[in-house]
């Protein structure tokens, strides 16, 4: 006998199958009306949303929550009014379901056309950030899928407020409701069944620390999408501009570090050990950050920590970062090829060809010059909101908006052609 929790995830699967088929065939005005629909049911009960999520972080707090998978959690009118935001910006932009991305005619008179269509059913599994229920839900949408959402436990009562909002919305703009469903997150069951769900569910995408995620891609039957994990780093190069670097390390590292796009871990040229390390240390102390650093950085305050391997390994998600000196550009490009997790990886240098070296000798999902590790978000980049960041290379790579949430199909016409 099928497991009922089993049950009922693949039953919501293959509603959601069917939803999935009819969102292919709606035009573009369909869908954006029902992205402001929900974006303004959003807006019109945010007092219910945040009364929800208080009770989530509450009983967050009162387990021992650690405080960046709290602040992951916690809502303000501010962040509902960033989804409601991200909901509407996502109307705004340009329909990829129908984009011919190639097209040719053969010698034989072939006619062929590679052309967008979306994926189907996509699943996501997420911890904690309820945002993620409305970016994920309107990503989708968009993109012309269904999506089962299985959220964390700890934001059951934010998440499941959310998506009667978003259904509610979409009832009233006349599409399916099961376009959006949230599975039970009262058991790891449901998130087994989802991953198991193959021919049900066309995508799963891993939302959360390592070890979601790794749990996700050994178990899943299902193809998954690989997100999130970011042990980032910054380098500051020998000729770096000294007022630069240290706003791009401060942002990096501090301006919200419970998330995968912030620093873990700071390079800086031996050559500045003298002028620059005294400076960014007693500047990340003064933002409350541990500094986990080698013997030059630990020469410049005494409150510096000795590094360890494993701190060049972490990614800490709040305020620390592990820090060293290196000798030389290809010191600082070994370094990071060992420990980076694929994300993001900054240089600031005035130097054209360090520029050109570390973007083109590393391989990470992104790469910047002169700028923080921040800017690796879908927003941000003008992608509209994201459904996360892959540091894998098949099918997406970097921020997951709606380009990457299609596939294509080929359609071939021919005047009767025989092979």
């Amino acid at each position: 006998m099928k497991d009922p929790i089993e049950y009922q995830v693949h039953e919501a699967a293959r509603r959601a199958g069917v939803a999935a088929r009819e969102l292919a065939l709606l035009p573009r005005a369909a869908k954006d009306e029902a992205l402001v629909t929900m974006a303004e049911a959003l807006v019109a009960g945010t007092d219910d949303v945040l009364a929800a999520n208080t009770d989530d972080v509450r009983a967050a707090e009162e387990s021992g929550a650690a405080p960046h998978l709290v602040d992951r959690l916690r809502l303000d009118a501010s962040r509902v009014a960033g989804m409601a935001g991200g909901l509407r910006q996502v109307a705004a932009l340009a329909d990829p379901v129908g984009d011919v991305v190639r097209g040719l005619t053969l010698p034989n008179g072939l006619e062929l056309r590679q052309r967008r269509v979306p994926l189907g059913v996509v699943g996501i599994i997420y911890e904690a950030r309820p945002n993620v229920t409305a970016d994920a839900a309107g990503l989708c949408l968009k993109a012309g899928n269904a999506v089962l959402l299985r959220g964390s436990g700890s934001a059951m009562r934010s998440n499941a407020r959310l998506v009667e909002m978003l259904r509610g919305a979409l009832a009233a703009a006349g599409v399916s409701t099961d376009a959006v469903q949230l599975l039970d997150a009262t058991s790891r069951s449901s998130a087994t069944a989802l991953m198991r769900a193959r021919g049900l569910v066309d995508l799963v995408v891993p939302r959360g620390g390592a070890g979601l995620i790794r749990t996700v891609v050994e178990q899943s039957t299902v193809p998954v999408v690989e997100t999130g994990v970011g042990n980032c780093h910054v380098y500051v190069h020998a000729d770096a501009d000294p007022d630069m670097a240290l706003a791009v390390v401060l942002n990096a590292k501090t301006h919200r570090p419970g998330v995968c796009n912030a620093a873990e871990s700071l390079l800086v040229h031996s050559a500045l050990v003298d002028s620059f390390v005294p400076k960014v240390v007693a500047a990340l102390h003064e933002h409350g950050v541990t500094v986990h650093g080698d013997d030059a950085f630990q020469r410049a305050s005494a409150d510096v920590v000795p590094v360890t391997e494993e701190d060049h390994a972490t990614e800490y998600l709040g305020m620390e970062i592990s820090a060293a000196t290196v000798p030389d550009l290809d010191a600082a490009l070994a370094h990071i090829r060992r420990y980076s997790t694929g994300h993001t990886e900054a240089v600031v240098t005035d130097s054209v060809a360090v520029a050109h070296r570390f973007t083109t000798e590393l391989d990470s999902a992104a790469l910047m010059v002169n700028a923080s590790t921040r800017f690796t978000d879908g927003e941000q980049l003008g992608y509209g909101a994201e459904i996360g960041i892959s540091t894998q290379k098949l099918h997406a790579r970097g921020p997951m908006g709606l380009s990457e949430l299609t596939t294509t199909t080929t359609i071939v016409t021919g005047q009767g052609h025989v092979r």
